[in-house]
């Protein structure tokens, strides 16, 4: 009990607000953007920490298997035991988990309006900041990615796209939008638009929509996280 403990009644109850799936073996969340889902700069609470919330009498807690930006909202997935963990962490690497995306992206439509993005992409560190540049892919640090997308809707101004990506890089959507001319609304470290239809965007409008996964216990699943109502008011401006 010494982990639960470590949480205000506040935070158990954030905790216990934010699960959209449970059963014996995964925890599912609907992380907010603005919760971290590990330890970062921040000092202040994180989806990793709110797990104790979910803790056995043994102390033992979810585990995380995958990662959110921290302003990315959306399904994330917890595992309830050691063997659930290494079931899916095997399912991630072998790429049999398959993730669904929304996004806001600006100006207009992408061209062409559907398609793949094929560009390597390394990390690089200035200062306490990390940032992802698209380098070439014999380059070193370089990393294979790949980024199906196409348009839901759109006018002049923003498009809603929905996002599939076969490889999961560090802010691999938000970069490879951003270089074929469409970066993600209220993303400025990669150029994205900070105001759309006369008022502000006040985060990264991208939203893991739809998870989809082996289960430890046999069988598929599929979670689906519920649209953020500011994502969602902006995304019904397109096209009115």
């Amino acid at each position: 009990m010494a982990e639960r403990a470590r949480l205000t009644a506040a935070e158990i109850k954030l905790a216990r607000s934010l699960v959209i799936f449970e059963d014996a073996e995964v925890i599912a969340f609907a992380k907010p953007s603005g919760l971290s889902s590990q330890g970062g700069r921040i000092a202040a609470a994180t989806l990793d920490d709110l797990m104790a919330a979910f803790a056995k009498p043994s102390g033992v807690k979810p585990r995380l298997v995958h990662r959110l930006d921290r302003d990315t909202s959306g399904v994330i997935l917890a595992a309830k035991s050691q063997p659930a963990a290494a079931f899916l962490g095997k399912a991630m690497m072998a790429r049999r988990v398959k993730k669904t995306y929304l996004a806001i992206v600006a100006p207009g439509a992408p061209a062409p309006p559907a398609g793949t993005i094929e560009a390597a992409l390394a990390r690089q560190d200035i200062g306490r900041e990390a940032y992802v540049r698209i380098v070439d892919p014999e380059a070193t640090g370089a990393q294979a990615a790949f980024t199906r997308y196409r348009t839901l809707k759109a006018d002049a101004v923003a498009a809603l796209t929905e996002l599939s990506p076969r490889t999961g890089r560090m802010h691999q959507l938000r970069v490879h939008l951003a270089s074929i001319g469409r970066p993600i609304a209220g993303d400025p470290r990669y150029g994205g638009a900070l105001a759309l239809y006369g008022a502000a965007v006040g985060r990264l409008m991208l939203h893991a929509a739809v998870l989809a996964f082996p289960h430890p216990a046999g069988g598929e699943r599929r979670i689906e996280a519920p649209t953020p109502v500011d994502f969602a008011a902006l995304a019904e401006r397109i096209g009115r």
